[in-house]
């Protein structure tokens, strides 16, 4: 199997199959190219990009594939794990894979079935919960109290007293809550990104 096809982390077979769901993790695009720039000049001024740690690079022909491990965070291509550039029709196109955008896609999904199953637990419970309780029977009283005049013992539970010892309904607002914060970052870092790392092969590109 080709570097390139490593790179999309893939066998090239199975990109069909992919291609309608992977743009959640895949960043694509294409930089239209100067005037008279060929595709090796466009990549080498593309190439000290991928001269950082954790990363390896292949080139060959019109194309540039790369692979990142531990990348630091002061790559600045560091929130791309993998990806292909091949220079044709006289511009940049590029594919780049980012398994942190898969992580915050899929954050979402798992809270909300966090809070879906809360809420299903909340409902198993609530009909013991809801059961009528016995209404509870007012204490004896000493004869001996009573001739003195003292008050009549309270019955238990009175005055709020029912409640102590039940537990705490489950909340399902926490799981609603990350999700929405995820989904909100993911739609945000998925936008950002594009147009970051597309305006920094541009000034590469131009310089």
């Amino acid at each position: 199997m080709s570097g390139l096809a490593l790179a999309r982390g893939r066998a090239p077979g199975g990109e069909a199959n992919l291609r309608w769901i992977d743009w959640i993790w895949h960043v694509r695009g294409a930089v239209t190219l100067e005037p008279g720039m060929s595709a090796a000049e466009a990549l080498d001024r593309l190439e000290p990009l991928f001269r950082e740690r954790g990363t390896r690079y292949e080139r060959g022909g019109d194309a540039l594939s790369f692979r990142k491990k531990d990348q630091p965070a002061q790559d600045r291509m560091a929130v791309f794990d993998s990806g292909t550039l091949r220079v044709e029709g006289g511009a940049l196109r590029y594919d780049l894979a980012s398994r942190m955008l898969l992580a915050c896609f899929l954050a979402p999904l798992l809270f909300l079935a966090f809070a879906q199953a809360t809420v299903v637990v909340g409902a198993w419970h609530q009909p013991a919960a809801e059961a009528p309780a016995a209404k509870p029977k007012a204490l004896p009283m000493n004869p001996i109290d009573k001739a003195l005049g003292a008050p009549e013992p309270e019955a238990p539970g009175k005055n709020g007293a029912e409640g102590i010892g039940r537990g705490k309904k489950p909340s399902h607002t926490p799981g609603y809550v990350f999700a929405g914060m995820f989904a909100v970052l993911y739609l945000v870092g998925r936008v950002l990104e594009a147009r970051m790392v597309r305006a920094l092969f541009v000034r590469k590109l131009a310089a």
